[in-house]
């Protein structure tokens, strides 16, 4: 305990400084041709920019006081370190213009990483503001967008685990009889969260490593340290119901329900290392930030609590003041959690196919997934940025975010004839060249085979299917040179591409990874192969509700409502995945792990799996509660790829512990009887001990 809490002072001492240290975390692929294209374009001049700046005369001014403002905003951008291109309604650019010429827009390309286009945003904002006080500036963006969520969905996690914690601590309560016991979850949970920020601190100056990755994880973090903490404690008190010293007994809980947490930890830290090899910034943080937080969690279920359990002695027993509403002793078996497995093994072949049916349907949705990317719109339409963009979409004939940019390295006299074939191209709008010289300055004379940049306004958004199909009509199109074609559109395109294309190979890596720690911990050949099938069809079934509600906006308005945008944010949609993969293979862990105990001390397979299922089945409940308490208070954020977060993982949470775990395992289980535990090497030695039998009482109740 004091090495704990000496780490939990340093950690809390070191917080500000690390801070600093952490970025953006793109949401687009690294590596692929729109990013050369955007690389290529700001060394023309020309880029999709990171901040949009939208100036309106405060008293309804025409276009002449709109345009010089804008050129003063141009000319005090234009100077700064972090400002690589900037352009603006001074130069008399028509889609720079709104359609009653009372609003136009300055474009800023940035310089550096994403965090540091982040940081550079929230400098130049206020400047732009304090050139032209007389003019209302409005900002948009990428980079302003990312500092916006940054800063609400950190004020929103913080709010959801204060609002999440006296909840759990009842729950606990109900669950556990005593305040001491309720407490040490979040005795646990709170050093493994605020411990996990100096660490990805640290990481974060050899990777980018973004602030919502580290808020995110905490939040997940913290469910986790609770579910560790939970099982250890319940087996502690069972050993202990039992007549058994306390000493002995908390040995006997680390030996199985601390393995099972060591086991768990790995089995979630493969899930997200293998996600980490998708080339997104942040789906890479998330993944890394999941991992530190995992074995924070665990390391701290397996030391903090053991030292408090030690400390605390018989007072971890106290008055239960719940005692009168309990059907069942604290430490006992389930008499409901007995009762539904002894039916479900009853008929098993019945209860499978129903729990099977439900889940089918549930995942059905997730045929339709569309893959997107992070923008303004996951933030409520109240939002600055979030309104500024808005505007900006419905005033201008050309929102620059359907402008497609085409970089031509070596042009020949075709020029003409390849814009007016783009322009004949499928929800294109117009198409403009932007001459450069070699040296990139904008607008100066063209010289011959000199690179050019083609802007293709679309009349499509860019994370339309329409939007995709003509970045790849784009790229076919035959070019009087090489070309590269970047965008939004683009980049979103290549994102999706870049996600689907390493996907397989991150499932390969994940079921190794998995079968091998799962094959080590259930010493079974057997029980490995289901344990993934199983959750392969629970995860499918969390994809589907994620999809039916976040992508088609069913159920918008009992989340508190959010911008359907018709697809998903790989990044966040992909690690909320693993996360809901880990977690059911977590409960499975623990559920095999009691099974094979009871099958080891001779009970045949069914009664193993009735006697597994009694005393662990309102154990993974309280654990499931407790973790959909603290996920589902995400959902009341006001960013929505965290409600897609909370929401998400919370449902999968409740479904996986009481449909998957209550009814389709055990039924599975029974139905595939000793071949549950088969393993090659032991084939021969398990038939020589002879035939197993139930305890009358195991199965009979």
């Amino acid at each position: 305990m004091t090495g704990a809490a000496i780490a939990l002072v340093v950690a809390l001492l070191s917080l500000p400084a690390v801070s600093g240290a952490f970025g953006a975390g793109g949401t687009i692929a690294t590596g692929t041709e729109s990013a050369r294209a955007q690389k290529q374009a700001e060394l023309l001049g020309v880029g999709t920019p990171d901040l949009l700046l939208a100036l309106t005369v405060r008293d309804g001014g025409a276009r002449p006081a709109v345009a010089a403002g804008a050129g003063v905003v141009a000319r005090v951008l234009a100077g700064e370190p972090a400002v690589r291109t900037v352009r603006s309604a001074a130069t008399g650019d028509p889609w720079l213009s709104s359609r009653d010429g009372r609003t136009g827009l300055v474009t800023v390309s940035l310089s550096g990483s994403d965090g540091d286009r982040k940081e550079a945003a929230l400098r130049l904002v206020p400047k732009a503001r304090a050139a032209v006080p007389g003019m209302r500036v409005d900002a948009s963006g990428a980079s302003w967008a990312t500092a916006e969520i940054d800063r609400q969905g950190g004020a929103d996690l913080l709010r959801a685990e204060l609002w999440a914690a006296p909840l759990i601590v009842l729950l606990l309560l109900l669950t556990y009889g005593s305040w001491a016991a309720a407490a040490l979850p979040l005795v646990v949970a709170v050093p493994a969260v605020v411990c996990c920020a100096p660490l990805l601190g640290l990481l974060a100056h050899m990777t980018d490593v973004s602030a919502f990755a580290v808020n995110a994880a905490a939040a997940i973090g913290f469910g986790l340290s609770i579910d560790f903490t939970v099982f250890v404690l319940a087996r502690y008190r069972e050993e202990h119901a039992k007549g058994m010293p306390r000493a002995r007994a908390l040995e006997v809980a680390l030996a199985t329900s601390g393995r099972c947490v060591l086991c768990s930890a790995v089995v979630i830290s493969s899930c997200l290392v293998a996600v980490a090899a998708i080339p997104v910034p942040l789906l890479r943080a998330l993944a890394l930030a999941g991992v530190a937080v995992t074995m924070l969690a665990a390391l701290a279920a397996l030391t903090v609590l053991p030292a408090a359990l030690t400390l605390l002695g018989d007072r971890v027993d106290g008055a239960d003041p719940l005692r009168r509403l309990r059907r069942d002793s604290i430490g006992g078996p389930s008499r409901f959690w007995r009762e539904l497995a002894r039916r479900v093994t009853a008929r098993p072949a019945a209860a499978a196919l129903g729990a099977l049916a439900v889940l089918v349907v549930m995942a059905w949705p997730a045929t339709g997934l569309r893959l997107g990317a992070i923008d303004e719109r996951t933030l409520a339409p109240t939002a600055s940025s979030a309104a500024a963009a808005a505007d900006v979409r419905g005033r201008f004939e050309v929102a620059p975010e359907r402008v497609q940019v085409v970089a031509l390295e070596r042009p020949d006299e075709d020029l003409a004839n390849y814009t007016a074939a783009v322009a004949r191209l499928p929800h294109v709008g117009a198409v403009r060249v932007v001459p450069t010289t070699a040296a990139g300055g904008p607008g100066q004379v063209q010289r011959e085979r000199r690179p050019v940049v083609v802007l293709v306004a679309a009349t499509v958004g860019p994370d339309t299917p329409q939007g995709a199909s003509l970045v790849d009509a784009l790229r076919k199109t035959p070019a009087p040179g090489p070309v590269l074609v970047g965008g939004r559109a683009a980049q979103i395109t290549d994102t999706t591409d870049a996600v689907r294309g390493a996907l397989p190979w991150v499932v390969v890596a994940m079921c190794v990874f998995l079968l091998t720690a799962l094959t080590a911990f259930t010493r079974s050949a057997m029980a490995p192969l289901k344990a993934l099938a199983v959750a392969v069809i629970s995860l499918a079934a969390g994809l589907g509700w994620i999809v039916w509600i976040f992508q088609s906006g069913h159920g918008a308005d009992v989340l508190g409502g959010f911008t359907v945008t018709g697809s998903l944010d790989a990044s966040l949609l992909l690690f909320t995945l693993a996360v809901v993969f880990g977690l059911s293979l977590d409960y499975e862990v623990f559920l095999l792990g009691r099974i094979r105990e009871e099958f080891d001390r001779g009970l045949d397979n069914r009664a193993a799996v009735v006697t597994g299922i009694s005393r662990t089945g309102r154990l993974m409940t309280s654990a499931a509660a407790a973790l959909a308490i603290s996920t589902a208070a995400i959902a009341t954020s006001h960013v929505t790829i965290l409600k897609l977060m909370g929401a998400g993982i919370a449902s999968a949470a409740v479904l996986d512990a009481i449909l998957v775990r209550g009814i389709l395992v055990p039924a599975v289980m029974t139905l595939l009887g000793p071949v549950n535990w088969w393993r090659p090497a032991h084939i021969g030695r398990r038939r020589r001990r002879g035939p197993r039998t139930a305890p009358s009482e195991a199965v009979a109740g």
